[in-house]
């Protein structure tokens, strides 16, 4: 019992000072700047005029949709890597269910294409 926690020592001794750290840098630049606010400061400085509306306003659900099928159709191609890959290995079962695999997100493509869901207006 005494070699496994002798073996896991330098780990705990990482984590602590990972832990330590990051709580300095995260409290002592608080504890060290200084904190007077003045008109200057609290002005808008990232497009240069006061906001207007709340920030917790609707959005367009065309927003996610295209988030939503952009990771869809980006997590396909994390497919592709490993498959081109063992290529070689997998033999033609391996191939065919592939394209099968691709043809079902052609389909899909294409159907998301036909609804307009790519178009923007």
């Amino acid at each position: 019992m005494n070699q496994v926690v002798a073996s896991y020592f330098p780990i705990i001794v990482f984590l602590g000072i990972a832990t330590v750290l990051a709580g300095l840098m995260v409290f002592l630049p608080m504890a060290i700047a200084r904190q007077k606010p003045d008109k200057e400061k609290n002005s808008p400085y990232e497009c240069g005029f006061d906001a207007f509306g709340d920030a917790r306003g609707r959005f367009d659900v065309r927003f996610y949709l295209v988030a939503i099928l952009f990771i869809i159709f980006d997590l396909e191609v994390a497919f592709l890597f490993p498959w081109a890959v063992s290529l070689g290995t997998i033999g033609k079962f391996g191939f065919w269910s592939m394209m099968g695999f691709l043809f079902v997100l052609t389909i899909g493509f294409i159907y998301e294409w036909k609804k307009g869901a790519l178009e923007w207006e």
